[in-house]
């Protein structure tokens, strides 16, 4: 959107405030209808950031895009930080600016072409270890590029950029490889659990895992005041995560994870039982203070001495949804209890009991068989 008038001369947008050591930005442009309009703001420190913010401001109503990538950034995080989480927000800023700035930062948002798009593809597909393998997973290839194209698209949908240059681009590194889902039965992870019984800490860490069906975040954050030992319930209101390096708190991973869980009352004695062993330990203090790679060597150690196969620290999650199935509850008790954010998340474990179309269907036989009767 072309600029009509400046405040004073064409060069001049910046002037001393009267009587005060800042400066004041004053011009006019015209908006996305044609209307003249005047733009005035004060209490600049310095001339310089004074035409800055000028610029920022035409540049982000112009429809040509003519501006960085990196400037860009700045109107998107004004735009979309405030609607998010912090631990969300503080993600993407990490994959901004450590992977999309360093290649496309000056680069003018009107001229990033798919072939660019491309060729920072190859660059971070090529990075790799002191080992010589690839130094990202697809998967958290797929996180960088999805990153950004929600960049791109934000400039399409509200900044007028004609098109997406990652949508031509394709998708990064191939196709995913789909990863299987694993459960332990009771019987395996009773074994697993006894074989890992040495270490009290990690024990019961994992019985929360399986029993409670928390995720692993949700279990480290806990604290004393989030167990109702008197009730024989969990509530499950934070989740530990790590950003940059830095172990933070925040909500729950989706709206539904805040919750209620109803624990079987050994469970509660096991947790109150290590809880009283920790001296010193205060209501709002972490009970558990396992590192998740001190999580996945107890996984390792423990499938290995039970001689059951190993899976994944997360699949217990799955384990507990599934050993629910089996039992026979319904997928809207099991969401709810799981903080699935709907009901088709849990649906997606049916598959792995088709022993349960066996039952359905002699079911719906003896219900025939009791209908020819009468």
């Amino acid at each position: 959107m072309a600029l009509l008038h400046r405040w004073k001369d064409k060069d001049m947008a910046a002037n001393k405030e009267k009587g005060k050591n800042t400066w004041e930005c004053q011009f006019y442009y015209e908006d996305w209808t044609g209307t003249r309009k005047k733009k005035h703001k004060r209490g600049f420190k310095t001339k310089k950031e004074a035409l800055e913010w000028e610029k920022s401001f035409l540049n982000k109503k112009a429809e040509s895009l003519d501006m960085t990538f990196a400037e860009f950034v700045e109107i998107y995080k004004e735009d979309v930080k405030p609607k998010l989480r912090k631990n969300t927000w503080e993600t993407k800023e990490y994959i901004i600016k450590e992977k999309l700035i360093p290649f496309f930062g000056q680069k003018k948002m009107n001229e990033i072409k798919p072939s660019d798009v491309i060729k920072w593809q190859n660059t971070l597909i090529g990075r790799q270890d002191e080992n010589g393998n690839p130094l990202y997973a697809k998967k958290y290839l797929k996180t960088i590029q999805t990153q950004l194209s929600c960049i791109m698209n934000h400039a399409v949908r509200l900044y007028e950029l004609k098109k997406n240059p990652v949508h031509a681009a394709g998708p990064i590194g191939g196709a995913e490889r789909q990863v299987e889902m694993l459960v332990w039965t009771r019987e395996e992870y009773k074994a697993f659990s006894q074989a890992i019984s040495d270490n009290i800490e990690a024990f019961t860490a994992f019985e929360i895992l399986y029993w409670g069906g928390l995720r692993l975040g949700e279990m480290l954050a806990l604290t004393p005041t989030d167990i109702d030992f008197e009730n024989d319930e969990i509530h499950v209101t934070k989740s530990l995560q790590h950003l940059n390096k830095e172990v933070v708190i925040t909500p729950p991973k989706t709206k539904k994870g805040i919750r209620v869980v109803k624990i079987p009352h050994f469970l509660t004695r096991e947790i109150e039982a290590f809880v009283k062993m920790q001296y010193g330990l205060n209501p709002d203090n972490r009970i558990f203070m396992l590192s998740k790679s001190t999580m996945h060597k107890e996984m390792t150690r423990g499938a290995d001495a039970a001689g059951v196969k190993r899976i994944r620290v997360h699949d217990l999650r799955h384990s507990h949804v599934s050993m629910l199935i089996d039992m026979g509850f319904s997928a809207v008790d099991i969401a709810n209890r799981v903080g699935h954010e709907n009901i088709d998340i849990t649906m997606h474990y049916a598959h792995m009991f088709p022993h349960k179309q066996n039952e359905i269907a002699g079911k719906l036989s003896a219900a025939n068989d009791w209908q020819e009767a009468v």
